[in-house]
């Protein structure tokens, strides 16, 4: 286990260097680069603006560039953001708690109903309830995330009036009922397109199983479909979805800008969107880092995991 950690750790670390790398060279590839929000101040000189980027150390070689920022990163000096003037990781914190209540609302939501739609297609293979559950797959997998948010604002929001359209909550409260109400509508829309993942590796993983000679030997014994589901089958398809849930996880952290734009969300991937526009390049460097970091500490997190629980693999 020492010997996978550290050559795990090591790849990662590796992974999250060329990442960095990629990231910065395509923001000072940007036309104005990281100063493209400074020129467009009113009364700027070309003076102040070479002047602004001695200071910023924009004037050097890209890759001394490069080397600075890595290293005040590594300190924890992840610079300031242009718009809050605050710093990066200051920002980030105060974003992220927003996307985590939504990613652990759909995941609520997604996860049990994943598994059911892959389970029952897995046991009816070649039956009607399969095709049902393959077309209904199919189609929440097709469904545009933008649409479908925007199609529950009119239909919930503004004709029913039933929640409300964005916000985290309404000024002025600060109920717990308000703030769900405002988690309802984001968390359904983003939990509905994630269906489809958990339910098409469930009905991998389970129809392989239901084909083994452990499950037909229980099958052939008389021993109730359900028990065989709940003690047998469900445990052994769920075990491969640890990693898988380790690589979906931190994505889904950073990866709900539509939804987090559709409802005025304020979260880590609306928080991306506003510093793209503003051309808030510090941030977007940060989060960029940030989000590469969570995808690589949840997947190791997760092989590890698995291996601990997978019996095959700790030996």
């Amino acid at each position: 286990m020492a010997r996978f950690l550290l050559q795990k750790l090591g790849v990662n670390c590796i992974l999250l260097v060329l990442v960095s790398m990629v990231g910065f060279i395509l923001v000072h590839a940007t036309p104005g680069g990281p100063l493209a929000q400074f020129a467009l101040s009113p009364g700027m000189t070309s003076a102040r603006l070479a002047e602004i980027a001695h200071d910023m150390g924009l004037d050097s070689p890209l890759w001394q560039q490069y080397l600075h920022w890595s290293a005040r990163l590594a300190a924890g000096d992840w610079g300031r953001s242009y718009r809050d003037q605050a710093p990066v990781l200051t920002v980030i914190w105060l974003h992220l708690g927003a996307t985590a209540q939504l990613a652990l609302a759909s995941l609520i939501l997604s996860f049990p109903l994943g598994v059911a739609l892959g389970i029952i297609a897995a046991l009816q293979a070649g039956r009607r309830a399969e095709h049902l559950a393959s077309l209904l797959s199919v189609v929440l997998l097709s469904l545009p995330t933008f649409w479908l948010g925007l199609v529950f604002i009119y239909v919930f929001s503004v004709r029913l009036g039933w929640f409300p359209a964005g916000n985290l909550t309404t000024p002025g409260h600060g109920a717990v009922t308000d703030h769900i109400r405002h988690l309802a509508l984001p968390s359904l829309t983003l939990g509905l397109v994630s269906i489809p993942l958990w339910s098409n590796y469930t009905r991998a993983f389970a129809g392989e199983i239901w084909r083994q000679d452990h499950i037909r030997t229980a099958r052939a014994l008389g021993i109730p479909t359900w028990r065989i589901v709940v003690l047998h089958l469900l445990p052994e398809a769920l075990l491969p979805l640890v990693p898988v849930a380790g690589i979906y996880l931190p994505t889904l952290l950073s990866g709900a800008l539509v939804t987090e734009t559709v409802f005025t969300w304020p979260g880590i991937g609306r928080l991306l969107l506003d510093s793209l526009q503003y051309r808030d390049y510090p941030m977007v460097m940060g989060l960029l880092v940030f989000s590469a970091a969570l995808v690589l500490l949840c997947s190791l997190a997760a092989e590890i995991l698995h291996h601990l629980c997978d019996p095959r693999l700790r030996g």
